[in-house]
């Protein structure tokens, strides 16, 4: 990008486009091309909301990697979920777009219907299972003749440490889908694969005053849910868990005559959950369990393996994670890279495993850390510079078609479904969006109005109002409507800008729109 000099107080540019100095009228063409755009980003970025802000831009060819605007580009900043693109690249090109998890259970064969020692169910990360897949391996286990286990049911989630958060991870967030424990064991609540978690649902009662219906899926003994909530004339429902243990409580009202509401809570010890329900399973199948629940055992040599569980493909897996920011998949992928890489799921070896896979790409990992696979850690940094090279040299990589259409679309899917409706960006755009308190992010690919396609990262931090997605949306709508030959006026107006209005204030709008129950993307 060109430098573009500062007019001095001592000049000023007419509506026109003509510059007075010192009352002296002299005419000058508006820049058009590059520096148009340029100045159109530069007018976005004035917007009061950023004042005292930390702001990072970059704006790149996405073919050749030049850059045709930056601002703060190579500072450091928190992405939020823009490090799903990094976890999910690394993911691809590590693992391969063919890799699945696999999910067993062990043990003798059986004699006369009896399985004379302990059961073993073996996770390897797999963030998808779901109650209906622990029920297809007890059927599995029954369609072998097994009626008992002469032992105890052993949950072995070894792949991955024991360490089930992440540095940094908000203790206010801990009870949210996007803050779940990670285990390599696990069931999630439904299928959008919120992992670790159970969802909640309150149905009215057959009149005003009684007490809502609930029912949680999976079913299981280990949550336990207290319910003072009661059939009203509005929905208003209020669903925590307790800070240091599996209790449920679901107070409010649901308005009668409606078909209720739901909650997702993410549960303490994972595995546990995850146990619990595979031995229902098991009892639903007709096979007895003789003896106790244990965890945490790595499962020893000699039992075969008697039921297993094939997850969907990486390739398949990749647009669960981005379109929706899924983070309890993305962070079993982190640990998956790195158990697959050493033999141990941490943090640590994820993160050596991530930095292995995105670093062929161009990728600098110097200035950058990410310590988590989902970007919740407020220790994640990276820059909007370090982004857009992911964006650029992934396009080298035999897995960019997968990636590129996991990416959100505006306007159409994912967290973008609702945003840039009505400019030249819908349709266009694919991005990852980020979001936290204070924190809002928007990376991805679009095509100018002249058909050359374009890279972008914007990195916001330290902003006090509680979105300032309408200002990425003005920036990726900009983009879109650039060409050589139009002004910066030009660009604004073909971008629609004014019709992206700033949202009213709202503690929803610091959440990715899919982690709103329901959604409001």
């Amino acid at each position: 990008m060109r430098k573009r000099t500062l007019i001095s107080s001592a000049i000023a540019v007419t509506a026109a486009g003509a510059i007075t100095i010192a009352g002296t009228v002299v005419a000058q063409a508006q820049e058009t091309g590059d520096e148009a755009l340029a100045a159109a980003i530069d007018a976005i970025l004035t917007d009061k909301r950023l004042t005292d802000s930390q702001v990072g831009v970059t704006v790149a060819d996405a073919n050749t990697g030049e850059v045709l605007y930056e601002r703060n580009g190579a500072k450091r900043a928190i992405p939020g979920s823009n490090d799903k693109l990094t976890t999910t690249a690394a993911a691809l090109e590590q693992l391969g777009g063919d890799f699945t998890y696999t999910t067993e259970v062990l043990g003798d064969r059986p004699t006369d219907g009896v399985i004379a020692g302990d059961l073993y169910l073996r996770g390897s990360g797999d963030p998808t299972l779901l109650e209906a897949d622990y029920d297809r391996m007890a059927e599995d286990l029954a369609d072998l003749g097994v009626s008992m286990v002469d032992g105890d049911l052993v949950a072995d989630d070894t792949a991955f440490d024991p360490v089930r958060s992440g540095a940094e991870w908000g203790w206010s967030d801990l009870q949210f889908t996007y803050a779940a424990e990670v285990s390599a064991l696990t069931v999630a609540s439904g299928d959008d694969f919120n992992a670790g978690s159970v969802r909640v649902f309150i149905k009215p009662g057959a009149a005003e005053g009684d007490p809502a219906q609930l029912s949680m899926a999976p079913a299981n003994d280990y949550v336990e849910i207290v319910n003072t909530a009661t059939t009203g004339t509005t929905t208003n429902v209020s669903v925590n868990r307790d800070p240091h243990d599996n209790v449920i409580r679901v107070s409010g009202t649901v308005k009668a005559g409606t078909s209720g509401t739901y909650a997702t809570r993410a549960v303490i010890e994972p595995t546990q959950l995850a146990a619990d329900v595979f031995a229902d399973s098991l009892a639903d199948a007709g096979i007895t369990v003789n003896g106790e629940l244990r965890f945490g055992e790595t499962t020893p040599q000699g039992p075969e393996s008697l039921a297993t569980h094939q997850s969907m493909t990486l390739a398949e897996l990749t647009p669960v994670v981005l379109k929706p920011s899924n983070a309890s998949v993305a962070e079993a992928l982190f640990k998956t890279l790195g158990y697959e890489a050493t033999g141990t799921g941490t943090f640590a070896t994820g993160k050596a495993a991530t930095y292995a896979g995105i670093e062929p790409y161009g990728v600098d990992t110097g200035p950058i850390r990410q310590v988590d696979g989902s970007g919740i850690s407020r220790h994640n940094m990276m820059t909007s510079n370090m982004l857009a090279d992911l964006l650029v040299g992934a396009k080298q990589a035999d897995w960019f078609g997968t990636w590129y259409d996991s990416l959100p679309i505006a306007c159409q899917d994912g967290t973008l479904a609702s945003r840039m409706c009505a400019t030249p960006a819908a349709g266009n755009v694919r991005a990852k969006t980020g979001s936290m308190t204070s924190v809002s992010a928007l990376s991805g690919y679009v095509t100018d109005a002249d058909g050359r396609e374009f890279v972008f990262s914007v990195i916001v931090n330290d902003f006090l109002y509680s979105t300032v997605k309408d200002i990425e949306d003005k920036i990726a709508a900009a983009i879109a409507a650039h060409t050589t030959a139009a002004t910066e006026a030009e660009t604004l107006r073909s971008a629609n800008v004014d019709d992206i209005e700033m949202p009213a204030e709202d503690p929803n709008h610091s959440l990715e729109c899919t982690w709103v129950e329901p959604a409001v993307c």
